[in-house]
């Protein structure tokens, strides 16, 4: 049977732009606000909540840890709006992304890793995983749209693709 094998590549900005934007600190210049009591890092990215009485909504998203190497078996899309995860922790995570598309390009699927300060804002139509979290339990912080129409689309693989441990 066919099978993919996944390298993961660092998470950039520019490797990553096809799929939406990175969410970090790093590159951006914080301004001093409250009476120099606070440095804020400005538009990190921009929340896509796609119009028609969609709003964006924030939640927290618990992820149970995976082991490596790890099958890829399904792929979703948000056809509606953006969707962006920021971690509540420390520690580098996996993503798997491809571009949008009306159906998914198998061979069109990338694998990044985060440097474990970095969230991800996900354009609206792009193909991903949902959370990978690895070695522990870890909390996200998600922004993404709720409203009327249907923003989830689901798709299962017919060949699978592995996530190896190397990166």
């Amino acid at each position: 049977m066919r099978r993919l094998r996944l390298k993961l590549q660092a998470l950039t900005d520019e490797a990553f732009s096809p799929f939406g934007e990175v969410i970090q600190k790093q590159g951006h210049y914080p301004k001093e606000i409250n009476y120099g009591q606070t440095r804020k890092f400005a538009h990190l990215a921009e929340i896509d909540s796609g119009g028609n009485q969609g709003k964006a909504v924030i939640h927290i998203y618990r992820s149970r840890p995976v082991s490596l190497p790890f099958r890829i078996e399904m792929m979703e899309k948000h056809p509606l709006g953006s969707q962006a995860f920021f971690p509540l922790h420390n520690r580098p995570f996996p993503l798997v992304v491809a571009p949008p598309s009306e159906r998914l390009d198998i061979e069109s699927i990338q694998g990044f890793i985060t440097n474990g300060e970095q969230g991800i804002n996900l354009h609206k139509g792009v193909w991903h995983h949902y959370q990978i979290t690895l070695e522990e339990t870890s909390d996200y912080l998600v922004i993404d749209r709720s409203g009327p129409g249907d923003n989830l689309v689901e798709t299962h693989l017919e060949v699978p693709v592995f996530i190896e441990g190397a990166f």
